[in-house]
């Protein structure tokens, strides 16, 4: 699905669907107090947030799994949006498709060992037993399952915490001040456009980050892009296309996670061949095409660059005392 517009501001709908915003974020705070959570054992990372769609958490759990890779043996935890699979399964990119383990599990398994499942807990005790040292979960912050020893909540700093109602009334899965009452560190991501940073209690550290685009091989021979995305706001897409320095003569956005079809992916390649233009699309959605299709698809990396790299790593030292 596409985020609908009215979730950016106030208006009658929002109004009208307010109540039962309220209800769901009752619900959701009942969830979290009554049902029982499991200590796995080992670190638990959590990178959650507390919108829906996308605000860069995959970018993040893939940076700090990188990160810590390097001195441990991490685990990547995920449920495998849209994948059929329940799991727990170890993924595997080589033999695991998109649709049997979701988009985002194939782009973590190329980071670190990746864990599908749709139940957490069972995931994270298996990702044990196979020897982890450290979780990193990426999303699961409104689950109760499992306990978490560090929570990352990620915000678009463009966007921010949309019209600040909860679903179905707006973006937010729960209040900001319930979500932040849990939180450890706030990850801002991009241009602070909705002074998010007053809204974070003065305790809680906030780390500012950009996204910046990977040029794959042989883009810099071309001058012209047709970019397309489905993602969760492909608008961050295309403002990521821009900072390339190439002329972006159109973007197509489809809806998340979207399955695309061979006819489109050839109207797009007829489009993009007419103004002799390279089709390019995100990473995750190149995982997603049909194989033909991406001969004809250059398919642009996304990696995080933070202000203070330092004070991420002080951060999860207090999680990892023992890393070296």
């Amino acid at each position: 699905m596409r985020t609908p517009e009215f979730w950016q501001k106030n208006n009658f709908l929002t109004i009208l669907l307010q109540p039962i915003g309220w209800l769901f974020n009752l619900l959701g705070l009942l969830r979290r107090y009554l049902f029982p959570s499991t200590r796995i054992g080992i670190p638990v990372i959590c990178i959650g947030n507390l919108v829906v769609g996308g605000a860069g958490k995959t970018p993040t759990a893939m940076f700090i799994s990188n990160l810590l890779g390097k001195t441990r043996k991490v685990a990547i935890l995920t449920t495998g949006y849209r994948g059929t699979l329940p799991g727990p399964i170890k993924v595997n990119p080589r033999t695991h498709t998109f649709r049997e383990v979701g988009d985002e599990a194939l782009l973590l398994a190329e980071i670190a060992t990746t864990w599908v499942a749709k139940d957490r807990k069972e995931g994270a005790l298996a990702a044990k037993a196979d020897g982890a040292e450290v979780i990193i979960m990426d999303d699961g912050f409104q689950n109760p399952s499992i306990c978490k020893d560090f929570s990352f909540i990620i915000v678009d700093g463009p966007y921010g915490f949309g019209n600040n109602k909860v679903l179905p009334a707006g973006p937010l899965r729960e209040t900001i001040e319930s979500g932040l009452s849990r939180a450890d560190a706030v990850v801002l991501i991009g241009e602070d456009k909705h002074a998010i940073q007053n809204k974070v209690p003065p305790h809680i550290p906030v780390l500012t980050a950009s996204i910046i685009a990977i040029s794959p091989h042989g883009l810099s021979q071309v001058s012209r892009l047709l970019g397309f995305a489905g993602i969760g706001r492909p608008t961050k897409f295309l403002e990521t296309l821009k900072t390339l320095g190439h002329e972006v003569i159109d973007f197509v956005e489809f809806p998340d996670h979207h399955n695309f079809q061979e006819s489109e992916l050839i109207s797009l390649n007829q489009q993009a061949n007419e103004f002799e233009a390279q089709l390019v699309t995100t990473k995750k959605d190149y995982i997603r095409l049909p194989e033909n299709a991406q001969a004809f698809v250059k398919s642009i990396e996304m990696t995080l660059t933070w202000t203070d790299e330092k004070k991420l790593n002080s951060l999860l030292e207090q999680v990892l005392p023992h890393g070296d």
